[in-house]
């Protein structure tokens, strides 16, 4: 696979992982490189649809791929066993695999936080891991993300998984907190912090300026690991 390949990981579910996902696939793809976003497992399926969501915001099918889907919106082992389903992990694995060896550069989307349980014995980020990539983090910006975000980072370096950059997103800079939390983060973990401001995502193309406007220095050539 690519050695530009990373997952976007989180420090919990709905902190703007798609967001950044397509932001980073779609900005490549304007760029001319085949890159891929790669959902191993989603869950609350349907409605939620991370990969098509990318799909969308690319403008084509080859944006992205999901490997598995299950429709009960919980962690992917959770809903698996309430689907009357036994998800595999050398499946789960094997076909992020595939796909990041297809693409210039492969974006693996995590699911929650890296603590989720993937499978009945695996969780997301023992498949950060085996996967060989590094990471991006995104966290959320107020209040309480200084202990969040360092324990995900902990998390990920014990595991000898490289962390390429913190992402706070949904940032307003409207509290004392959100305004410090860069900084604060900066300092704790000795890695790069951007910002991400809230936008209206109803159209999924708009992903990708975002991504663009604002994280104009996070690149995908770089890991502290």
């Amino acid at each position: 696979m690519s050695r530009s390949s990373l997952a976007v990981v989180g420090t919990d579910t709905g902190v703007g992982k798609t967001v950044v996902t397509a932001g980073l696939v779609g900005r490549l793809h304007a760029a001319g490189v085949d890159a891929r976003a790669i959902k191993p497992v989603q869950t609350g399926y349907p409605p939620d649809d991370d990969a098509g969501w990318v799909a969308e915001a690319c403008d084509t099918a080859r944006a992205a791929t999901c490997i598995e889907r299950l429709a009960p919106p919980l962690a992917p082992a959770v809903a698996a066993r309430e689907a009357g389903r036994t998800l595999s992990y050398p499946t789960i694995r094997s076909g992020c695999e595939r796909a990041l060896a297809s693409a210039d550069v492969g974006v693996v989307e995590g699911i929650g936080g890296l603590r989720v349980p993937l499978t009945a014995d695996r969780e997301v980020v023992d498949l950060a891991a085996d996967l060989g990539v590094s990471t991006v983090v995104v966290a959320r910006s107020g209040l309480g993300t200084l202990n969040h975000t360092a324990l995900t980072v902990e998390a990920l370096e014990r595991r000898a998984v490289g962390v390429r950059a913190v992402v706070l997103n949904g940032f307003e800079g409207e509290t004392v907190a959100e305004r410090t939390n860069p900084n604060a983060l900066e300092r704790m973990l000795d890695v790069p912090v951007y910002t991400l401001p809230s936008a209206d995502l109803s159209d999924p193309r708009t992903a990708i300026d975002l991504v663009r406007n604002h994280l104009p220095e996070l690149t995908l050539g770089r890991s502290s690991g």
